[in-house]
């Protein structure tokens, strides 16, 4: 990699030898499974198999939610995927999602077994599946859809730009970070003048939109995302803040943070969940 703002690309580009960063060993330009590795399956119909980055959160947020509404049928195990580590490459995990990224869930109710990646399909696979978290007026189900794709299409402007040039890049360049810093603050205007019509996304419901959308930007201005809360003055962005305290005060939110989770306080560290009451026992502190 080079840092030399006079830097002109090859003719035909060739993989370098280290790319640097936090994720730069498990960085490759091919995809398919590096090692065989099957995935476990528990004794619940949904297996997922993730972490509790943002886009995992998404998935065991909604099926706690779910499980807080009665969907007795919403029960999963969840697995631990250590994406550091490379087992997002196993070749069970490949089955599972062929792009290699966490969550993936394996729903297993029917005949054969339907794979389910991408978070944004999760969540509409599972909203469908269980007729909740998705208005059912066309109107309502179309501004939450308006939404969920929103989410889609912004946060890698977020995470893949914004994270990784200001907080994981191997060297700061003042143009990426200011270039995807602008995008950043754009989008949260975007959100924080939605949010001043209506209390939730889709509307005056809390759906799948806000599902999808929290973790990212409400983790952003709750100050939990690339220590950037300072930098990028969320301060100002006072409707997206409401919205976020209010979704984080949600139980189903809390124990939804906890699954998969690898960071911070033990006892906010459920590294694999198999029943509610793995909460209670199986938290690190409690096995610590």
């Amino acid at each position: 990699m080079s840092d030399d703002p006079a830097y002109v690309p090859p003719r035909v580009w060739q993989p370098p030898q280290g790319t640097g960063g936090r994720f730069g060993k498990i960085n490759r330009p091919v995809a398919g499974p590096t090692h065989e590795h099957e995935l476990p399956v528990g004794r619940h119909p949904l297996q997922l198999y993730s972490l509790a980055t943002p886009n995992g959160q998404k998935a065991t947020i909604m099926l706690e939610e779910l499980l807080a509404l009665g969907h007795a049928g919403a029960e999963y195990d969840a697995w631990l995927i250590r994406i550091d580590e490379g087992q997002q490459f196993g070749s069970g995990f490949v089955d599972a999602n062929p792009n290699s990224k966490i969550p993936a869930l394996v729903d297993r109710s029917g005949t054969t077994p339907l794979r389910v990646f991408e978070s944004g399909a999760i969540l509409l696979h599972l909203a469908e599946k269980f007729g909740a978290l998705l208005p059912r007026d066309l109107p309502g189900r179309t501004e939450a859809l308006n939404w969920l794709f929103w989410q889609m299409g912004s946060a890698p402007y977020l995470g893949g730009g914004f994270g990784h040039f200001y907080a994981y890049a191997p060297a700061k360049i003042e143009y990426a970070i200011d270039r995807f810093a602008m995008e950043a603050k754009r989008q949260l205007d975007v959100l924080d003048r939605r949010l001043a019509e209506r209390p939730f996304l889709a509307g005056d419901e809390y759906s799948i939109a806000d599902i999808a959308v929290w973790p990212w930007y409400g983790g952003l201005v709750l100050g939990r995302l690339y220590d950037a809360a300072e930098f990028l003055a969320v301060a100002d962005y006072r409707h997206v803040r409401r919205w976020a305290g209010e979704i984080d005060a949600r139980s189903a939110v809390t124990r939804g943070r906890m699954v998969n989770c690898v960071n911070g306080d033990k006892a906010g560290q459920l590294h694999e969940r198999h029943e509610a009451g793995d909460f209670d026992t199986g938290t690190q502190d409690k096995l610590s």
